[in-house]
């Protein structure tokens, strides 16, 4: 008998007369409070420090500052309206050093959590590929309004797991031993919102 074997027959003899396992029951929240989930998921974004506006007009606003964009090959029309900076469209796949480069990338969604101020991308439309989101330093994302749910079990049902998922709570930012916190070290360090209602999302 070797080492492994003697201690597994040791811990089957120990257990031998242990009760049954005790089933918990799991009270996990599935459906939020009745409550304004854009309140709620502006109150969680700009405590992760994003910056969050509202309709479609500020897009406009927000990219007057960005010289060099970088899009999916489907994003709507509307949201670029304005925009006479160098355009990058993802198709096809642009080369990493290039998606470097730009100032900014622009995608949709496809669910956000009021709740933990979570916004998930499907690599659905207007979204793109991952790396799309997770290269440039300025994710510019917009958020319609019914794409809201309040936790995480809501959003769950909304997407297919086998999608390559992205959760984006904020900008990307870690810290050290000491607190000490350091943004885009895994992604974008700042996040912006645009929240939109249905009928303005172009």
């Amino acid at each position: 008998m070797n080492a492994r074997d003697e201690i597994l027959a040791r811990l089957r003899t120990a257990l031998a007369d242990a009760p049954p396992p005790v089933e918990v029951p799991r009270r996990y929240r599935r459906t939020a409070e009745p409550a304004d989930l854009v309140e709620v998921l502006v109150d969680r974004l700009q405590d992760y420090q994003a910056a969050v506006h509202h309709g479609l007009d500020a897009l406009p606003r927000i990219l007057a500052q960005v010289d060099r964009l970088a899009v999916p090959a489907d994003v709507p029309a509307a949201w670029l309206a304005g925009f006479d900076g160098q355009l990058h469209r993802d198709t096809p796949p642009l080369p990493l050093a290039e998606l470097d480069s730009v100032d900014a990338v622009l995608t949709g969604c496809a669910v956000a959590i009021a709740d933990t101020g979570t916004i998930v991308l499907d690599a659905g439309p207007a979204q793109g590929r991952r790396a799309l989101t997770l290269v440039p330093d300025r994710h510019i994302c917009v958020v319609r309004t019914d794409q809201i749910v309040g936790l995480v079990p809501e959003a769950f049902a909304r997407l297919d797991p086998r999608a390559p998922l992205t959760w984006i709570s904020g900008p990307s930012a870690t810290s050290d031993i000491e607190l000490n916190r350091v943004e885009g070290v895994h992604g974008p360090r700042r996040l912006e919102v645009v929240l939109l209602r249905p009928q303005a999302a172009g």
